[in-house]
């Protein structure tokens, strides 16, 4: 039954989201777009309860988190807390980036072992590594190393009925002694392990060709950031379908890449308030993308 007060409260959220961006009503029902949360990280850490609300108002029905710690959580709320405002709001979480230095720098597992109580908690598929520090990457001899406790950590991650994953930058095709950073977690990982969340973004500015990827490892690409290319200025972002990347054509391979998880992420903001354009782009993706 729906009290009077809920009623009001959807009705707000409608509405918010129709001042955001109007054609977000006429988003195609049933697309899931997720939105990373480093999007809003000014914002965020100011009124959490808030964002997530107008993340939800914008078109979201998942949301990517970062920068957990036992200590802090999720911007001061603990794993349950968060996953409750979460659902209060009609959103899940397949995924969050989680700081790894400790395990591959100094090979101490408990700040992980943290990660997998809270992904679990919040109902996450994906405990995913968002970068790796650049003092284990400096030989093809580092790089195996790394890639064997990407294996280790996704073995942990398996007893506990999750999966580890891997988001790039551009750093992991500079070459080095014959290889490359990338060619080695794809090469030297178990596929049925180590999952790759592809930022096209990163991918393309590092002169890669997503689709090619896509067809030299099929399957191994779960989850993507989509974040654009300004024209102009192609060191930074702007919204979905203002920028030179070609979405259409690299996520017409997503059957191919083995996707399942489509995430936007914007890091700038160009002469825009950020919640207009997080709802302009998620309009894009469900409305012309149709992922």
């Amino acid at each position: 039954m729906t009290t009077r007060r809920k009623f009001l409260k959807q009705a707000g959220l409608i509405s918010a989201g129709a001042m955001i961006a109007p054609n977000l009503l006429s988003a195609k029902a049933g697309k899931v777009v997720g939105l990373q949360l480093y999007s809003l990280r000014d914002q965020l850490p100011k009124d959490p309860k808030g964002v997530i609300a107008k993340v939800a108002a914008a078109g979201y029905k998942e949301v990517e988190p970062f920068g957990y710690s036992k200590q802090n959580g999720f911007w001061g709320m603990d794993a349950k807390a968060f996953s409750g405002l979460l659902k209060d709001n009609g959103l899940t979480t397949p995924s969050a980036h989680f700081g790894m230095d400790e395990y591959f720098v100094h090979g101490k597992t408990g700040e992980l072992e943290t990660y997998i109580d809270a992904a679990n908690i919040t109902g996450m598929t994906y405990v995913v590594v968002p970068s790796i520090n650049g003092e284990v990457l400096k030989s093809k001899d580092q790089f195996k190393m790394v890639a064997e406790k990407m294996n280790k950590a996704a073995e942990l991650c398996k007893k506990s009925g999750l999966k580890l994953g891997y988001h790039n930058h551009n750093f992991e095709w500079k070459p080095i002694d014959g290889t490359t950073f990338y060619d080695t977690i794809l090469n030297e990982t178990d596929p049925a392990l180590v999952h790759m969340e592809m930022d096209i973004f990163w991918v393309v500015r590092a002169g890669q060709d997503p689709v090619k990827l896509f067809e030299t490892h099929p399957g191994r690409f779960a989850l993507c950031h989509i974040k654009d290319r300004d024209k102009t200025q192609t060191d930074l972002n702007t919204e979905i379908g203002k920028g030179s990347i070609n979405f259409k054509g690299i996520l017409s391979h997503a059957k191919l890449a083995g996707l399942k998880h489509y995430i936007v992420e914007q890091e700038n903001y160009i002469n825009i308030d950020p919640f207009v354009s997080i709802a302009e782009s998620a309009a894009y993706v469900k409305n012309t993308l149709h992922v």
